[in-house]
């Protein structure tokens, strides 16, 4: 099943190693942002770059699929609202994220959010998730959901006290140390384990430079 979102609700350095890359500070609760629908691409379609987006970065992260209406939750009973597991890229263009006070146009591009299909959240042990980015067929990122600065169900209760969540909802959870730039030519896939398996990924596809 692909994703179709009502809303892309992301959280930014939630890894500690990768709010270090950018010579950032460690948040003391969840800092969210949102991505628009439109962002959205499935797994093999080409990420299409803007010719004024500047530097643009791929960033790998383990998404959440709603899999029913949540509001106001608590940490222990927010995985029972989870549906499923996504492969995500939360790709940015780095020179706006720097330019702007807040971080809508940088990584709200359309084709700026591959997703993968979802995984059944039955079928997943949220502590054993982990992540792997390849650039070209090369490793650029690892990490396991235990490195996270917030747990999945701090990020979903906390979010769920800021906004309802609905079902089919995506959260992005963060991306860890490795991010970097990627050209016109290269091909980003991110792949989600469980334990030692693959349960799920997504290919970005071609990036694409169109003209005008």
């Amino acid at each position: 099943m692909t994703a179709a979102p009502g809303k892309i609700v992301c959280v930014g350095r939630n890894y500690a190693d990768h709010a270090a890359e950018l010579g950032n500070e460690v948040p003391v609760e969840p800092l969210i942002f949102l991505k628009p629908p439109s962002a959205v691409i499935a797994a093999g379609e080409p990420i299409r770059i803007p010719p004024d987006a500047g530097r643009v970065d791929y960033e790998g992260e383990i998404g959440l699929i709603m899999g029913r209406r949540c509001r106001r939750v608590s940490e222990a009973e927010a995985w029972s609202h989870v549906g499923g597991v996504v492969a995500v890229n939360d790709v940015t263009a780095r020179d706006l994220q720097e330019k702007d006070d807040q971080w809508t146009r940088a990584k709200g591009l359309d084709s700026f959010c591959p997703v993968g299909n979802v995984v059944d959240a039955s079928a997943v042990q949220p502590d054993e998730l982990a992540l792997t980015t390849r650039v070209n067929g090369e490793v650029k990122q690892q990490a396991e959901v235990a490195g996270m600065v917030f747990s999945l169900g701090r990020l979903v209760s906390f979010i769920s006290h800021v906004m309802t969540l609905e079902a089919g909802d995506l959260i992005a959870t963060g991306t860890p140390e490795g991010v970097g730039p990627v050209s016109p030519g290269d091909v980003v896939e991110v792949a989600l384990s469980c334990g030692s398996e693959v349960c799920n990924s997504v290919e970005g596809g071609e990036m694409l430079a169109p003209a005008g």
